[in-house]
Formats: C-alpha cells, sequence, structure tokens
C-alpha cells in the first residue's frame, strides 16, 4: 500500500509541474503577441525598425 501511495503522490506532484510550465509558458507566448501587436501604437516603442548607422553622415 505504501508503494502505491507514493506513486500517486509523485504523480500528482509530476502533473502540478507539467500544469505550471504550461502556465508559464502560456504567459511567455502572451506577452510575446502583445509586443508584436503593439509596434504600429504611437504610445509604442521610440525606434524605427532601420539600422542605428543609417542615421549618420559619413564623413567627407
Amino acid at each position: 500500500m505504501y508503494a502505491y501511495e507514493l506513486y500517486r503522490t509523485t504523480s500528482a506532484e509530476l502533473i502540478r509541474r507539467a500544469d505550471a510550465e504550461r502556465e508559464v509558458r502560456r504567459a511567455r507566448l502572451a506577452r510575446r503577441a502583445a509586443r508584436r501587436t503593439g509596434r504600429g501604437d504611437p504610445g509604442g516603442r521610440v525606434s524605427a525598425g532601420r539600422s542605428r548607422l543609417a542615421d549618420f553622415v559619413r564623413a567627407a
């Protein structure tokens, strides 16, 4: 009986860990999607998609 109880406890712990990892993955994907949708937002990022070196004028 003890082995079965240990099995059930271990199984429940693994299920809890898997659920927690799924929740973290889901939150990470949601944050990434929110960043993608905010790209055209006027209150979003300041920098344009171009290279930083394109802003400098070459010396003659």
